[in-house]
């Protein structure tokens, strides 16, 4: 199996023609951290089908979280949230797959994890509306900048999954 550094959603796996493979940035928050699940969670993920293009764990700063934050910055919960997400390392994924940023928001659920649907990872394992565990991208246009601010092109990876056959039909990987 071949990895290599500088690669893009549809560069191996699936044919330059298909068009709905996505990479979307995930975090796993601080109370996964605390509370043992970051396995889990990743689990989640990887069972779904969805491939791993980036991970590490990372201290979220001051100026990382105002950059991602930004568009909370003058709601009153704004100090809460950046309070919250410096308390642990989190961990940081990009992952790959059809459809990928709908498909993890999926499986992650609603953010207010009382409310949240049984099956999903907020629903199975959370209470909170802040602590509900993960962070998804809310759309592809947002997980291109969110991908962009926590992974450097070095950081990501391309390579062949070997289920790929086994996880999408023959004419969705083109």
């Amino acid at each position: 199996m071949a990895f290599s550094r500088v690669a893009t959603p549809s560069d191996n796996d699936f044919s330059q023609g298909s068009n709905n493979v996505e990479r979307t940035l995930i975090l796993i928050k601080p109370d996964a951290m605390a509370r043992g699940l970051a396995g889990t969670v990743l689990s989640r993920f990887e069972a779904k089908g969805l491939k791993i293009a980036g991970i590490k764990m990372i201290q979220l700063d001051e100026a990382l979280l105002k950059a991602h934050y930004r568009h909370l910055a003058d709601k009153p919960f704004f100090p809460t949230i950046c309070e919250f997400m410096s308390r642990t390392p989190v961990i940081a994924l990009c992952l790959e797959g059809l459809e990928a940023v709908e498909v993890c928001r999926s499986l992650c659920g609603v953010t207010n994890s009382r409310k949240a649907a049984p099956g999903t990872i907020r629903g199975d394992l959370g209470m909170s509306m802040q602590a509900n565990l993960v962070h998804a991208s809310d759309s592809v246009d947002t997980a291109k900048a969110e991908v962009a601010r926590f992974f450097s092109e070095a950081e990501l990876f391309g390579y062949e999954q070997p289920v790929i056959n086994f996880l999408y039909a023959s004419d969705e990987r083109g």
